[in-house]
């Protein structure tokens, strides 16, 4: 951990860091610990080069019941439920449940290398971990059946052009800027990081810009009443104060 980020890397290469059930308790018992530990307020997550995430393991999809796929998606969902800040840093390939990691996280970053790659329907299985729902909520339903239903495969700048993505970066800058826009967040109070995710999620559920703001008053109010709040506002104060003399 550095600069209070935390970054989680599939490491299975060989494998393309495919999501097996190994994989995926490694990944659960990561993030335990990353949870459990209050100086982290930041989390990326990233691949073992060359690729970000090869999907499931497509023997396990063979044999697999209601149960097993639940296990898989796990993989994805435990991150995608965090309450901290997350940045998924596509380094390569985001392939079927791999590109499930990317979108479950806040914001995605991808190197001009990666590729997005549904491929449910190129395998003969239908999308699952709720796919379909988190890409049309980014790219739209157009752009969501160009990659899900004709195949499409998009690069970091295609994908940053759908909003897929936040930023296209080159590649050898993926990890520097999704560890700076990480550490951003993460030199923000913990707490009020968490409230902050929490409002902005609940606000898919507001439909007017009054209740949006009936929304956002009491957890404003409450961040005015915490120290760091003081002691920031007293800072800039003083900076504010230096500069006029």
């Amino acid at each position: 951990m550095a600069d209070c980020v935390a970054t989680i890397t599939l490491n299975n290469p060989g494998e393309r860091n495919t999501l097996t059930a190994p994989m995926v308790a490694e990944i659960t018992a990561a993030m335990d610990r990353i949870e459990g530990d209050s100086a982290v307020g930041a989390i990326v997550v990233t691949g073992a080069p060359p690729a970000f995430c090869a999907g499931a393991n497509l023997g396990n999809l063979r044999e697999s019941t209601a149960e097993s796929l639940g296990n898989i998606y796990e993989g994805f969902l435990r991150i995608a439920r965090s309450e901290l800040p997350t940045i998924a840093a596509v380094n390569g390939a985001a392939v079927g449940a791999g590109m499930n990691l990317a979108l479950g996280c806040d914001v995605r970053l991808a190197a001009r290398r990666a590729k997005f790659d549904t491929r449910f329907l190129q395998i003969g299985i239908h999308p699952g971990g709720g796919h379909t729902w988190m890409l049309r909520r980014l790219a739209g339903p157009q752009a969501t059946m160009a990659t899900v239903v004709f195949g499409e495969i998009v690069d970091g700048a295609e994908a940053e052009r759908l909003g897929i993505v936040h930023r296209c970066v080159d590649d050898d800058a993926l990890a520097t800027v999704a560890h700076e826009m990480a550490a951003r967040a993460a030199s923000a109070p913990r707490d009020l990081l968490i409230a902050t995710k929490k409002t902005i999620r609940d606000m898919a559920d507001v439909t007017t810009h009054p209740d949006a703001v009936a929304r956002e008053l009491e957890p404003q109010l409450w961040s005015t009443r915490q120290p760091w709040f003081a002691e920031r506002l007293a800072a800039l104060q003083s900076k504010i104060s230096s500069k006029k003399n």
